[in-house]
């Protein structure tokens, strides 16, 4: 080799060395890094898992994106926004409201939504982002509910789910309180009769959070860092420990070929879940955009600055707290006088007393439901809700009882729009807040029994064609054809539990007999399906607890 030979080789190898100083310094640093935090250990189990296929499970991706996006606009915003109740003369360049008085919460608001490059639009996307974030979470815990995703061992996953929609309806309400206009004004006048409302400590607590006398002074700042900071810093918190239980529980599953109670089937993170999930992402942040370009929301500047003696007769809250609105709309009025004190029952009892029912029972549902099985093994094939049918109507009927309380909100507008008596609508509703829920739950439970009832006609005389054949003695009969194995198999392997048997000797305690008759309330009613002993067999072994499973039989056995 020539001497140029040589020297471009020297060059080469020197110039390499800052690359292999990189590279050792890189692998070094990522070495410290490892034994001090599981980076490995965490991204193989990450790498390894399983992610769900069908579409009901996004539903829960839905409501952690709307959040980032929540997350982001709020963050700009925060830039922004002026959390001050003092008052200040307005001089900005909405003309209609030029010389008013209003606080510098409703001021700065306006400059936002009309100063601010680009503001009003990111007010408009962090609003509809709320109502998603919202939305998603009930709509996801609804399918935890109805597929029976809730029981053993996801009890603290289902409790987590609760306690975030708990804290996803006071963000919201905590946010569209903070602009300080006529229409959040009036739901802070509201809250303030809730809090009155308390037996004992409502007039203390009243002036604790108010700062003195209604209206107060120290309301919508204490809002404020509520917003922005305690409570986004408890939901991301919780919604970290949510996924974490995510990756070490692992997901359920629908039943059909390849998928049991023993087994973990899905996508892997990379390529297939990544990319659905970003596209998801991307769709979710579009919508939102779009929304928040073309679709007006919260107009704050038509209601003008809060006023406490005034309130417009249509001031609704959004959706998500409506129903109590609705409550405090249908209760009637009722109130007792004890000792020089006032207990306002017909604010208490659809504000305080009923939200805390409907989330004590939330939280207690998957130990109540175990309970009355007696049912202690794992479950992670998801129920089809028409095969539990006392479930799935009680859902409903949960369902439709918000629904009466919803429309109970808007009672004044509904009487407007129809030209109908506001107090005769109000008994209707007040009809119906009984009735309706009542109604619901014995008609979805029919509806369940008639759709398994319809899948055992499938299963003993097969599907409809459409052909018509007339035999030669002139009877018309329906062509049928056998169903695919795959359908057969998602219809044949679930899990029906049987009510808990009563004892030979006939004596119980009072809470056994209690238990034997829910029991037998939730599990007597099932279509029986044509299946041979084999297939018995081997819907038991696909429908069995996994193998570590060593918590021995159910209560009933014991």
């Amino acid at each position: 080799m020539g001497p140029g030979g040589s020297s471009v080789q020297v060059f080469r190898r020197r110039g390499a060395r800052p690359a292999y100083r990189a590279e050792g310094a890189a692998a070094t640093a990522f070495t410290a890094l490892d034994q001090r935090l599981p980076l490995v250990e965490g991204a193989r189990a990450l790498l390894r898992k399983a992610f769900p296929d069908h579409w009901s499970f996004l539903l829960g991706e839905l409501a952690l994106y709307s959040f980032l996006v929540l997350v982001l606009t709020g963050t700009y915003l925060t830039l922004f926004f002026d959390p001050s109740t003092a008052e200040t003369v307005y001089h900005g360049r909405h003309i209609a409201l030029d010389g008013t008085r209003m606080s510098h919460a409703y001021a700065s608001t306006l400059d936002i939504s009309f100063e601010v490059r680009g503001g009003l639009l990111i007010r408009q996307i962090h609003h509809w982002s709320s109502l998603v974030f919202v939305a998603a979470v009930g709509v996801h815990l609804l399918r935890v509910f109805f597929t029976g995703a809730f029981r053993r061992p996801r009890e603290v996953n289902w409790m987590i789910g609760v306690t975030l929609f708990m804290l996803a309806l006071l963000e919201g309400f905590a946010g569209y309180s903070l602009p300080d206009d006529s229409l959040s004004g009036t739901g802070l006048r509201t809250a303030n009769a809730i809090v009155s409302s308390i037996p004992l400590v409502g007039s203390y607590l009243n002036f604790f959070l108010w700062q003195g006398a209604y209206p107060g002074t120290g309301l919508i700042p204490r809002l404020y860092v509520l917003h922005i900071l305690l409570i986004p810093g408890i939901i991301l918190a919780l919604v970290a420990l949510h996924l974490m239980l995510v990756v070490v529980l692992k997901h359920t599953h629908w039943n059909k070929r390849g998928h049991t109670n023993r087994n973990v089937v899905g996508q892997p993170m990379v390529p297939q879940f990544t990319m659905k999930s970003t596209g998801l992402f991307m769709m979710i942040s579009g919508v939102l955009a779009c929304l928040g370009a073309v679709a007006q929301i919260n107009p704050v500047w038509d209601y003008g600055p809060y006023r406490p003696d005034q309130v417009a007769t249509d001031a609704q809250p959004d959706w998500y707290v409506g129903f109590l609105e609705g409550g405090l709309r249908l209760m009637p009025p009722f109130e007792t006088n004890l000792w020089g004190h006032t207990v306002m029952w017909n604010v208490f009892v659809p504000t305080l007393v009923l939200p805390g029912l409907l989330f004590l029972t939330l939280y207690l549902y998957p130990f109540f439901e175990r309970w009355v099985t007696g049912d202690r093994a794992e479950h992670h094939l998801c129920d089809r809700p028409r095969n539990r049918p006392t479930r799935t109507a009680l859902g409903v009927a949960a369902v439709v009882f918000y629904a009466v309380l919803l429309l109970g909100g808007g009672n004044d507008v509904i009487a407007y729009s129809f030209r109908v008596s506001v107090n005769a609508l109000t008994w209707v509703l007040r009809v119906a807040l009984v009735v309706a829920p009542v109604l619901a739950f014995r008609l979805t439970k029919r509806l369940c029994l008639a759709l398994q009832a319809a899948d055992r006609e499938l299963l003993t005389e097969g599907e409809e064609t459409g052909e018509v054949t007339q035999h030669v003695h002139g009877e018309l009969s329906g062509g049928r054809t056998g169903i695919s194995a795959d359908r057969a198999y998602r219809i044949l392997v679930r899990d029906v539990p049987e009510p808990l048997p009563r004892p030979a000797d006939g004596r119980t305690a009072r809470g056994q007999r209690l238990r034997i008759a829910l029991s037998g309330w939730y599990y007597r009613d099932h279509v029986p399906l044509p299946v041979a002993p084999g297939q018995r067999r081997e819907i038991a072994e696909r429908t069995a607890g996994p193998a570590r499973e060593t918590a021995g039989p159910p209560d009933s056995a014991r």
